[in-house]
């Protein structure tokens, strides 16, 4: 996750007191924030779900008790953050009860919802459990919206359950997944999270995972993006100049950090050099580091896009084993510092700040997970690698021939 506002702020901060804070030094949590998929069942068949969800029970999900047993582990493995997902993770009848559980380890806890199940008694039920954080997905404004979820009125029943939740004091955010199919309802749900008092903003870039691996043809173009992010830094500075309390973020393309840089370039240039320190401080990508993914049945992957690679089960062996075995290929490489990529990312100059990007996306359309990121929107020249003509280009998405013959 790239964190705008937190960089807007302390450029705010820099230009009212001439200073930069130094950055800190690169650790992250003592151990990965999990995203835990405790259901895979949904009442929705959303068209970029990763989980290829649908509304009927699957067998061999974690039981409340195994779901204990891996959360004691993932307490003495000193795992800060959950984030209970799905599927629709309200569907599961011991939700609260896990919930609490959490809670009362200490974990701070987050629910991913699509919202359309919350109304009145059921949000009052979320606040009381004292979830830190609910973030509901919105594609699009109204009809939009409902063609995503593939149910009419979808939109409003979402709306309703941010309202539902504002009212009672829960922290909300908006989550946004782009293609070139909703891009243009960005602005209006930006207008629409201001209006109403939403504290948070999620950016998803689409990844090529579940559904959203299907539909990766119909991915934002990347001018899109980089439209999509100037607004997003714009609002993001235009908030922290305010004071604001709003946060902006984006997920699944850390080039986003390398085109922030070329932002203060441009606007700030004085700073150039402290936010560069700072995004190198940073880091990039995650994936397999300091974010994990539990699945249903239990299964361990180095996030949730990586759900065709397995490293073990928590059933049989424990997360904070599995986590820390370097034995499988890919977390060796997604724990190494470089990574082991090449083409384009390998000899990228801004390596050491994105950290090789996504590489679900190289591995899903090359079969090589250290290739090139297709999804990098930023120029060779941006960049400072000569083109060549035997790697992927940036425009093959838009080719009717395409990248996805070459998928396994």
């Amino acid at each position: 996750m790239f964190r705008i506002s937190q960089f807007m702020h302390e450029l705010a901060r820099a230009e009212a007191t001439g200073t930069f804070p130094e950055p800190a030094r690169r650790g992250g949590p003592p151990g990965p924030v999990v995203i835990w998929n405790l259901i895979r069942r949904c009442n929705l068949t959303c068209k970029h779900c990763y989980a290829f969800s649908a509304d009927h029970d699957y067998p061999g999900e974690l039981s409340t008790s195994q779901v204990f047993e891996v959360m004691d582990d993932l307490k003495a493995f000193k795992v800060p953050a959950l984030i209970l997902s799905g599927g629709e993770p309200l569907l599961r009848p011991d939700i609260f009860e896990v919930a609490e559980r959490a809670k009362a380890l200490k974990f701070y806890v987050g629910l991913s919802t699509n919202g359309t199940l919350i109304d009145q008694p059921l949000a009052e039920r979320i606040h009381a459990t004292g979830f830190d954080y609910v973030g509901i997905s919105l594609d699009g404004i109204g009809a939009t919206h409902d063609k995503f979820r593939r149910l009419d009125g979808a939109f409003d029943r979402s709306l309703g359950a941010v309202r539902h939740l504002q009212k009672l004091g829960t922290k909300v955010g908006l989550r946004f997944t782009m293609t070139e199919l909703n891009a243009f309802d960005l602005p209006n749900l930006l207008r629409l999270m201001r209006d109403e008092g939403v504290d948070k903003f999620y950016f998803s870039h689409l990844n090529y995972a579940g559904r959203g691996n299907i539909h990766r043809g119909k991915d934002a173009h990347h001018l899109a993006t980089r439209q999509a992010l100037d607004l997003l830094y714009d609002c993001a500075w235009q908030d922290a100049q305010a004071g604001g309390r709003h946060e902006y973020v984006t997920g699944n393309n850390d080039a986003d950090g390398v085109y922030l840089l070329q932002w203060v370039q441009q606007h700030l240039p004085r700073w150039t050099e402290p936010v560069r320190q700072r995004l190198i401080a940073w880091g990039g990508n995650s994936s397999g580091v300091n974010v994990a993914n539990i699945d249903n049945l239990g299964d361990v992957h180095p996030d949730t896009m990586w759900w065709h690679h397995k490293l073990g089960n928590v059933k049989s062996r424990p997360f904070s084993a599995i986590w820390t075995d370097l034995s499988d290929p890919l977390m060796a490489g997604l724990k190494a510092r470089p990574r082991p990529v090449h083409g384009r990312c390998g000899a990228c100059r801004h390596l050491a700040i994105c950290g090789g990007n996504t590489r679900v996306r190289a591995q899903q359309v090359t079969g090589d997970a250290w290739a090139e990121d297709p999804g990098c929107y930023l120029t060779d020249e941006e960049i400072g690698v000569e083109p060549s003509a035997t790697r992927i280009e940036t425009t093959a998405f838009q080719s009717k021939k395409r990248v996805i013959n070459v998928v396994h």
